[in-house]
This record gives structure tokens, C-alpha cells and sequence, in this order.
């Protein structure tokens, strides 16, 4: 693993500022760009005491390896997978239902980017995957993942199946994705303390896994394909619980 990661975005550096200013080592803001995003974020980096380079637009777009840098890039101290103890110190310091993905066996490191990326935007708490036959933190997966990947606790585990029983005694609601299930994610309430379980490309999710769930719900398919991407049906189990959460806040019933 590199010594150094690089982030870049206005959305993803002011949140590293803000809740990891010790894993920063440098901020690298655009010349000549002075709008309140970019004051904000040196005022943060000013009262982190961490070091303030201005560079030119292009020499971002190549640190970064984009150009949808947006005039800020950090170099910070990449983190690697976490251990299931980190996941008990996770739902402890949790303050509202917890929201947790499942991948059971995905292989593919741009599906784990891509992974990573929705449920840092769909405000989970953390990514659990089996340590075994399956993609782990690799350069494309921090690159697909534009950031995900240094914000999102990825949480390596020895026993998948132990580890849901675990969840379930945390009174976590473990919830299985499968095509043949007769409910759809639509018609399940996913409003609670809630782990969903998303299975590899093409096999799915294996018999032990599907076991330990608490219910299957399908995603309807309309249409000629039989099955989706596994980081498109993320978003859309996901975005779904994200839908009905917020209902439940506003005291509609989901």
C-alpha cells in the first residue's frame, strides 16, 4: 500500500478536515480561487495547523487524476481494511439506526469502489466483506471509489456467517438480496438497525449467507435482463432504506 492517498473534491476534503485533520498532511488549494468553499477550508486546515499549498489548475488535475478536482486535493495517510472490532466501536458510537452493507464475496475491485462510493453517499456506517475470495483495498478500488474509500470503514471479516449472527444479537436486522424472493425491497421495512446483504457477481449470495438472513427481498425486474450489477442493486437497496428513513422522520409511514 502507498505511504500517501490523494482526495479531491470540495464535498470529500472538508469532510477529512473536519473528522480526520491527523490523517492530513497537505492541503492543496487552486491559485487564484477565493470563494467561501475555499476560505472555509483553509480556515479548517488553519486551525488543524496543516500545511497550505496553492497550485496551479492543471498541476491539480494531475495530482488528482481528474478534472473534477473542483480546486482541492488533499494528501493524506490512506487507512487500510479494519478489523471486526472496529465494527463494535462503530455501532456504539452510532447516534441513529445503523446502516450497514453486506457484500458477500465481491471480486471485482471497481464494483468495491463503486460500492464504497454509494454507501458513503447513502450515509451507511460501514462496508463489511469477507477477508477470503474476495477484491480488498487496491489502488482501482480507492480510485473508483473518488474518496469513498478514505471516509467509508471497510470492515474485513474472518467468518461471514459468525459475524451476522453478531449483528443480529446487536439487534441488527439482516436483510438478504436474492432474485426469487417473493417480497421486493419496496414492500420490506427497512427503516430499523439494518444490515443488507448484497451477494457476488453472478453466483450471488451463498447458502450460509442467505441462512442467516432475517428475510430476502427481490429487486422487480421489468424488463429482458435477469439480474444487475451488483453496485447498481446497492444503490437501489440502499437509496431505498435512505427513502424510507426519512419518512420515518417525518412520522410517515413507509
Amino acid at each position: 500500500m502507498s505511504d500517501v492517498s490523494i482526495v479531491f473534491g470540495l464535498h470529500a476534503v472538508r469532510i477529512l478536515l473536519q473528522q480526520h485533520p491527523e490523517r492530513v498532511l497537505v492541503l492543496m488549494l487552486q491559485k487564484g480561487r477565493e470563494d467561501a468553499r475555499t476560505t472555509e477550508l483553509m480556515n479548517i486546515a488553519q486551525h488543524a495547523q496543516i500545511r497550505i499549498e496553492r497550485r496551479e489548475v492543471r498541476e491539480l488535475e494531475r495530482i488528482a487524476g481528474s478534472e473534477h478536482h473542483q480546486g482541492a486535493c488533499l494528501q493524506i495517510r490512506p487507512i487500510g481494511p479494519l478489523g471486526e472490532g472496529a465494527l463494535d466501536e462503530i455501532l456504539d458510537r452510532a447516534t441513529a439506526a445503523p446502516l450497514l452493507l453486506v457484500l458477500d464475496g465481491v471480486q471485482d475491485p471497481h464494483n468495491l469502489g463503486a460500492c464504497l462510493r454509494t454507501a458513503d453517499a447513502a450515509g451507511s456506517s460501514a462496508v463489511i466483506v469477507p477477508k477470503d475470495r474476495a477484491a480488498g483495498l487496491s489502488p482501482t478500488v480507492r480510485k473508483v471509489a473518488s474518496g469513498a474509500a478514505e471516509t467509508m470503514p471497510l470492515i474485513q471479516v474472518t467468518n461471514l456467517a459468525r459475524t451476522l449472527r453478531w449483528l443480529k444479537q446487536r439487534g441488527i436486522w439482516i436483510v438478504g438480496t436474492e432474485g426469487g424472493a417473493e417480497r421486493t425491497v419496496y414492500q420490506s421495512d427497512l427503516s430499523g438497525p439494518l444490515a443488507l446483504v448484497l451477494g457476488a457477481e453472478g453466483a450471488g449470495l451463498r447458502r450460509l449467507t442467505r441462512e442467516h438472513c432475517d428475510a430476502l427481498v427481490s429487486i422487480p425486474m421489468l424488463g429482458a435482463v435477469e439480474s444487475l450489477n451488483v453496485s447498481v442493486a446497492t444503490a437501489i437497496v440502499l437509496y431505498e432504506a435512505v427513502r424510507q428513513r426519512g419518512q420515518k422522520r417525518q412520522g410517515v409511514d413507509v
